[in-house]
């Protein structure tokens, strides 16, 4: 039991803490606390004590507590690494919120009630905990299914890919590409026939490519960008991560989760990830 239970929470989860993603997921917030607040008042109240009707308290409640999830998860989504992101981190920064959100909360007591032991430990404390056990009910359910339900429908497309047969293609465009990099001497000439993988390492990009069957590496002063715009890249060669630009046709089986996809090339063990970022155009280019 407890080896299943730290192997779910070491299982990569989607990470949506930017951009367009952490505005919807800060007004879902706002609109279910609004809505759960009004019609279900979880927790006691005194109208004596309102400043205010208790539909604007609500909505009081629930925009400041939209704001911290602003606040809080916005430099998180942009320091974080989302393909390292994981089941645990997410608990863990959920967690993090619910006390953040549970003092705020506690910080604004005085626009809302009128109460002359707003500020007392009492109060700081029945924030915090309140803003937990509804912040625990939403979660609890949001966080299982959203896991279950992105992992299922990767897992599916994946075992589609895996159940159709992929004939060779006959190659569109030029077989052989003249590659220059950052140093002349260093051009070379590339089989995209025969081209598995590049994967950026630091300041060098590792190419594989396979010639009779045998795989060799080459390792070029060049950017991933760099080698990408030159290839001018097919349909079938993608942009998977920000590290990887792979030839779907070497693909040999897919492996899904919930955070998006795995590759396995059918001449070497190197497994490709596809970010989540990436999963739209991974989906749109592969053939199932």
């Amino acid at each position: 039991m407890a080896s299943n239970l730290l192997n779910f929470l070491d299982q990569p989860y989607p990470f949506y803490y930017k951009g367009k993603q952490l505005i919807s997921f800060a007004l879902l917030i706002f609109v279910l606390s609004v809505l759960f607040n009004y019609f279900f008042e979880p927790f006691n109240n005194n109208p004596r004590e309102h400043r205010m009707d208790f539909f604007w308290i609500s909505v009081v409640h629930s925009a400041n507590a939209t704001l911290v999830v602003l606040l809080f998860l916005g430099p998180i989504g942009l320091l974080t690494n989302e393909d390292n992101w994981t089941v645990r981190k997410e608990i863990l920064v959920v967690l993090g919120l619910f006390v953040l959100i549970g003092i705020s909360q506690f910080l604004i007591r005085d626009l809302i009630y009128d109460n002359p032991y707003n500020w007392s430990w009492r109060y700081l404390i029945e924030e915090i905990r309140n803003t937990c056990l509804v912040g625990i009910l939403f979660f609890s359910i949001i966080v299982p299914i959203n896991f279950i339900r992105l992992s299922r429908e990767h897992t599916t497309l994946a075992a589609r890919y895996n159940a159709t047969a992929h004939p060779a293609e006959t190659a569109k465009g030029p077989e052989e590409i003249l590659i220059r990099t950052q140093q002349k001497s260093d051009d070379f000439t590339l089989d995209c026939s025969g081209f598995l993988y590049a994967k950026a390492d630091g300041n060098y990009l590792e190419i594989l490519i396979v010639e009779d069957g045998k795989v060799h590496k080459l390792l070029k002063r060049m950017t991933l960008k760099e080698f990408e715009t030159q290839l001018e890249a097919p349909d079938h060669i993608i942009r998977t991560h920000r590290s990887y630009l792979v030839n779907l046709r070497h693909v040999g089986d897919i492996k899904g989760n919930a955070q998006g996809y795995q590759l396995h090339l059918k001449h070497h063990p190197e497994t490709i990830p596809v970010s989540r970022g990436m999963i739209p155009l991974f989906e749109s280019r592969i053939k199932v």
